[in-house]
């Protein structure tokens, strides 16, 4: 019952490759993070919106893709002495460039086919696309892991995922799952320490930290008609990016470029707070993963937000906050296997339960 989960982010800064025990239990068994190479993460990153020779730059970045996951489930398999023989399938999310439900469809690359070969282990892929057709947003995926992982937690609680994006878990005794995307996590943080120090992330939330919330632009972005809709919901770096905070910026007087990351911080934690106290007024935890989940100020907003919830990383309850997602598509790839139904009808709107993923057998 060996599973290899792979996880690559709209953060773009990496691939999680997670080997993981899947019995009476999910067992995370052992971890691997293989960064993602600067030039790889750009041609990525160029093929979220519309471009030039896409089809062939495309597939040109699903092969590097492919082979450095190879590289880190290779590497995985070295450090615990495990053979390709002993894992039944290896779930790869695959990297997504596009994603709009709205018109059908979903788009994540990563040359399943390759990656097969490469490996020589079954890979079960395109976890998204059979919701989508049933009428689902093909996002989140996760509530149905955290559903059955979590099934012995307190109730209601709330397990949020703050990856590039933010989306929440909602958990309530003799209820079904509920859960949605909230909007932005860490992607505007991101985009915009990266557009103007050239670091990757603001550690710790320090930069944030150290500004003020300019009340104009955190009043501006919470317009964003996203933010009113209630769910099934879902977004993606089709609508918050780096182009949409510049074109509010660039309505606005001068703002202090620290003030605008503590202004992102706010926003993402309100955001965030919001939309679960609106679907769950009751809630009394908040347990996090992620990256997101090693932002302290960010988490100092939220707990602040949510005065009457605890707040804080899964580690507290023994499930790794960094490993959460790659687990996740591991235990996916064993639904597939095993004909078991892995979306939420209530969480994406698809039309009924359906058995998601597509098998390349080894």
């Amino acid at each position: 019952m060996l599973y290899i989960g792979i996880m690559s982010g709209t953060s773009l800064d990496g691939i999680d490759i997670s080997l993981v025990d899947i019995d009476s239990q999910c067992r995370l068994v052992a971890s691997h993070y293989v960064p993602m190479p600067p030039q790889l993460k750009l041609e990525l990153l160029s093929l979220c919106s519309s471009g030039a020779d896409e089809i062939n730059r495309a597939a040109l970045a699903e092969q590097k893709w492919a082979r450095l996951a190879a590289q880190g489930v290779a590497k995985i398999l070295a450090d615990t002495h495990t053979s390709a023989e002993q894992i039944r399938a290896i779930g790869s999310h695959g990297q997504t460039i596009r994603h709009e439900p709205a018109q059908q469809f979903t788009v994540q690359i990563g040359s399943p086919a390759l990656l097969t070969e490469l490996t020589d282990i079954c890979v079960v892929t395109d976890f998204r696309s059979r919701d989508v057709a049933a009428g689902g947003q093909g996002a989140p995926l996760v509530p149905a892991f955290h559903e059955m992982l979590f099934q012995q937690q307190a109730k209601p609680c709330a397990i949020l995922n703050i990856g590039g994006f933010s989306n929440v878990t909602l958990l309530a005794e003799q209820q079904e799952t509920y859960g949605f995307d909230c909007g932005p996590g860490n992607v505007l943080m991101d985009a915009w320490i990266e557009h103007k120090k050239n670091t990757p992330f603001d550690k710790d939330g320090a930069w944030a930290a150290s500004g003020t919330v300019s009340q104009t632009l955190l009043n501006t972005m919470l317009q964003e008609p996203f933010l009113a809709t209630q769910g099934p919901k879902s977004t993606g770096r089709e609508l918050f990016n780096l182009t949409w905070l510049q074109s509010l910026l660039a309505q606005l007087e001068s703002i202090a470029d620290h003030d605008v990351q503590a202004t992102l911080c706010e926003f993402t934690a309100q955001s965030i707070a919001e939309s679960i106290i609106l679907a769950q007024a009751n809630t009394q935890a908040v347990w996090v993963c992620g990256g997101g989940a090693h932002n302290k100020e960010l988490l100092g907003r939220l707990s602040y937000l949510m005065p009457t919830c605890t707040v804080a990383s899964t580690d507290v309850l023994g499930v790794s906050a960094d490993w959460m997602e790659a687990m996740a598509f591991a235990w996916l790839a064993h639904c597939c296997l095993e004909s078991i139904p892995s979306n939420r009808p209530t969480v994406t709107g698809a039309n009924g339960l359906r058995i998601l993923g597509a098998i390349y057998p080894a």
